[in-house]
């Protein structure tokens, strides 16, 4: 589909990767819904796109009635909706077995539930919109596009319910791509590697440094313009389906 004609949800969309999305879209003329759970930045992010071109949803991914009734009012908006990314996420770090004792298992449950049942969920809903659109270019009706993590492939120490939750996002895209085909519509993932976050920014130069440093090619942390980027060919490019691609300079995370 081409880049105006792109009516898109975009949960997590007031900052990070999901913003930078958002912005990448309307600078080339689509229209998009953030849904997210930060109202303050969900103001500024509107007004920075403008209030004609993005429009902020209160929305916990979870919430499998709140996440259908902010689509049906986020289609009512965009005038349609023909595109769902998933960039909504948490990290969930944390040992298998701490110093204190072991994970309880509600930090797993709530990491599995935002990364991976949240990515479901916006998606299912999504789709059972998008199935009735007009078919445009190759019978195409939508595109849904989420965000996986090299640490579906590498999970680090620490990282147990992060990668879990991750591979679960891996492990459905396929499947969901095969279903969803006879619907015209398409489902790919991005996995990330080490990318630019707030939390990065705050970490001293020398850790920065050493990060970087970590990266074969280009030697740098991704940038959300990166994601952004990728997000747009994969939304032009209609033979893109059912599959995750590495956003990553070469990198693979090392144990720890």
């Amino acid at each position: 589909m081409q880049l105006s004609s792109v009516r898109a949800v975009i949960t997590g969309g007031v900052s990070g990767l999901g913003l930078a999305v958002a912005q990448h879209l309307v600078a080339h003329g689509g229209k998009v819904a953030l849904f997210d759970l930060n109202d303050d930045k969900g103001a500024a992010a509107v007004t920075g796109l403008g209030a004609d071109k993005a429009r902020y949803f209160t929305t916990n991914v979870t919430d499998e009635a709140g996440v259908a009734a902010n689509l049906a009012a986020a289609r009512e908006f965009l005038g349609g909706l023909n595109a769902a990314i998933n960039c909504a996420g948490i990290l969930g770090a944390g040992r298998v077995l701490g110093k204190e004792a072991s994970m309880p298992l509600a930090n797993f449950q709530s990491t599995v539930m935002v990364n991976l049942v949240g990515s479901f969920n916006v998606a299912k809903a999504a789709a059972e919109l998008m199935q009735h659109n007009e078919a445009g270019l190759d019978g195409e009706r939508g595109v849904i596009i989420n965000t996986a993590s090299v640490a579906a492939y590498e999970g680090q120490i620490g990282q147990a319910a992060y990668s879990a939750s991750k591979g679960g996002v891996v492990g459905m895209t396929l499947p969901m791509a095969r279903e969803l085909s006879r619907f015209g519509i398409r489902v790919m993932t991005i996995a990330p590697g080490i990318f630019w976050t707030p939390m990065v920014d705050g970490m001293p130069d020398a850790v920065q440094q050493s990060l970087a440093a970590s990266i074969p090619f280009p030697p740098r942390l991704g940038k959300p313009e990166d994601f952004a980027g990728l997000v747009a060919h994969i939304l032009g490019n209609t033979y893109l389906n059912g599959e995750t691609i590495r956003l990553d300079g070469a990198v693979r995370l090392a144990p720890k």
